[in-house]
């Protein structure tokens, strides 16, 4: 099954067949939304809008856990991620997509794990995207027309705010980051404990602050770029359905949990373990 993680001015997906929302209950509480299901080009597909429909939930109240669970919990397989985001580099221009290969998590607010004390895990997140997954939906996006960027390190801050002009500096220029959002984190780490195929496409709509011609981020000017970024989006999301069989995976993401978890057997809280019966229970049996 694969699974759209719809950002900022995404709320559903078009031509679904046998289509329906779906609530789900997680033992992390509730996703962000209902859960919108059904089939397009033969391909099983969940949809979950990242703010709920009407963007309710800010960047740091998203339900993170919850949201991973529950589409592990319907069968999802693949998680790709569409978000807004802003960019450093002038050749990532506003309407273009970027195919993110790194993160540099600056979130200081939000759980990150699945696992805590009572049942200890370490997943590796050295190349945190399914670089399978991504090369695909990179092609499902230049058959849309969209100019694409493949790689890039995605700096992913708290908010709501938007950068100060020496922080957007500073991602720029000393920690060579290529473009901003404050949403793919903790969900990447979320992603990858749940061992799920996840990808993101940044979809640029501003130069942040840094850029001398073009002034502070402008929300409204943002939402502009945003409608034209969803239309494309949604192209992608079919065309990505139609191919979606070769995203093979070189990153070994679905055995992410092999040798992470450290507590011993007898050791483990069975609270906690009921709680992973979803995104771990390949490995706990």
């Amino acid at each position: 099954m694969l699974a759209v993680i719809g950002g900022s001015g995404i709320y559903d997906i078009d031509g679904l067949e046998e289509a329906q929302w779906q609530s789900v209950d997680t033992p992390w509480g509730a996703p962000s939304d209902q859960i919108l299901t059904g089939r397009l080009h033969g391909v099983a597909m969940a949809f979950l809008p990242r703010h709920g429909r009407g963007h309710v939930h800010s960047p740091t109240d998203v339900p993170y856990r919850a949201n991973i669970d529950a589409l592990k919990r319907l069968g999802a397989t693949h998680v790709l991620s569409i978000s807004a985001c802003g960019s450093f580099r002038d050749e990532m221009a506003p309407g273009h997509f970027v195919m993110v290969d790194q993160y540099i998590d600056r979130t200081v607010s939000r759980e990150s794990s699945f696992f805590g004390t009572g049942c200890v895990a370490h997943v590796s997140m050295a190349h945190p995207i399914c670089m399978g997954l991504s090369r695909a939906a990179g092609d499902a996006a230049r058959q849309a027309g969209v100019t694409v960027h493949e790689g890039g390190t995605y700096l992913v801050m708290e908010g709501p705010q938007f950068s100060t002009l020496a922080e957007s500096r500073m991602y720029r220029e000393v920690w060579g980051c290529d473009v901003i959002g404050m949403t793919n984190m903790p969900e990447a780490k979320l992603a990858r404990e749940a061992e799920l195929h996840y990808a993101t496409i940044a979809m640029v709509t501003d130069y942040d602050s840094w850029h001398p011609d073009h002034g502070d981020v402008d929300v409204a000017s943002i939402v502009a770029v945003l409608q034209g970024n969803a239309a494309h989006a949604r192209d992608t999301v079919a065309n990505l359905a139609r191919i979606f069989g070769g995203a093979g995976c070189p990153t070994g993401c679905e055995t992410a949990l092999d040798f992470a978890i450290m507590t011993a057997p007898g050791k483990r809280d069975p609270v906690l373990l009921g709680k992973l019966d979803a995104v771990a229970g390949r490995v706990l049996g």
